[in-house]
């Protein structure tokens, strides 16, 4: 009977160990986005971030559009719940998260390395959001794991500075804009999973900028911040492609393919390769300073991502792979 328990597991659910090549996957979509900030941050020096973020899925739905709607039938596989994932990612992860993102490492006071540090609490908002959403419930060895995950992402990012030390900079505006973000984004690995139970990953990968970009156009236009701006240098024209189709439409791919055999709540620690490479790029390219001690909290972070495949974790009974059926007859 469901809901029957064996030696304290359900007996409606399965435990299972993430594939690693899941977790891989995903591990460097995550990497991918560690480009962001470099490419994301010149911008910001004369452009709006209403302007980049739209016109950032301007180029990513120009691109995708075609796939969309050659495969438009699977379309008809979304549920109402399904949908409901699809507007969660495309507003919430896409759309609104950048905007938020964006918005923090343009602020004059805001040190990219904290804003890619509070990315760090995406982990506590997907493993509640999969316990909702997915019935995901992961074994209590991941809460071991956890602890050298924080404290390797707190050494890339503040070294042995005091977190009152680092709570007393003036960021907090920034810091409360990236810390929704990562909620969002935490929240959109949960869902994210759910509705690639119902369509395939590039579709989904297609609909969330499709959906992003009507919204978008509406913050800007009521932002008065739809064109891009005058005398624009000719580098971000070439950052603009790089940003979207890099850090976004490859990066997405690889996350959402990844994501497809990998449980949320352990998608969302491997996706703490974006931080970790965050924080070199960022230190190479844009001249922030990197210490011993965040090195070492890269071989720590790093190496608690490839232990992470380990762990089991109970999944619902027939969803041990979030593969969608197949299509309706006749479609």
């Amino acid at each position: 009977m469901p809901g029957v328990k064996t030696d304290g597991i359900r007996a409606d659910l399965v435990t299972r160990r993430a594939p690693l090549a899941g977790v891989l996957l995903i591990a460097a979509g995550a990497s991918l986005w560690g480009l962001d900030g470099a490419l994301r941050k010149p911008l910001t020096d004369t452009w709006s971030a209403y302007t980049i973020v739209l016109w950032e899925h301007v180029i990513l739905v120009a691109v995708t559009g075609p796939y969309l709607w050659l495969h438009r039938a699977e379309l008809r596989r979304l549920t109402r719940v399904g949908w409901l994932s699809v507007l969660v990612i495309g507003w919430g992860g896409s759309a609104i998260a950048t905007l938020l993102f964006t918005e923090a490492i343009s602020m004059s006071l805001a040190n990219l390395n904290v804003i890619v540090l509070l990315q760090k609490t995406q982990p506590l908002w997907a493993i509640a959001a999969a316990a909702i959403v997915l019935s995901e419930r992961p074994r209590p060895q991941i809460g071991a794991l956890l602890i050298p995950a924080a404290i390797g992402t707190y050494l890339l990012s503040f070294g042995w500075m005091s977190p009152s030390e680092a709570a007393a900079s003036p960021q907090l505006r920034p810091a409360l804009y990236a810390l929704a973000a990562a909620a969002l984004w935490g929240s959109a690995t949960a869902f994210g999973r759910r509705g690639l139970q119902e369509v395939q990953f590039p579709v989904l990968t297609g609909l969330r900028f499709a959906t992003a970009l009507p919204l978008l156009f509406v913050i800007a236009a009521w932002k008065d911040a739809v064109a891009p701006p005058a005398g624009t240098p000719a580098a971000d024209w070439l950052r603009l492609p790089l940003l979207a189709l890099g850090s976004g439409l490859l990066a997405m791919l690889l996350y959402y393919r990844g994501l497809r055999t990998t449980p949320a709540t352990v998608a969302t620690i491997a996706e703490l390769a974006f931080p970790a490479t965050a924080l070199i790029v960022n230190h190479v390219f844009l001249g922030y300073s990197l210490a011993g001690w965040n090195i070492v909290g890269f071989i720590i972070l790093w190496v608690t991502i490839v232990l992470i495949y380990r762990v089991p974790v109970s999944v619902p009974r027939g969803r041990e792979v979030a593969v969608p059926p197949p299509l309706p007859s006749g479609a």
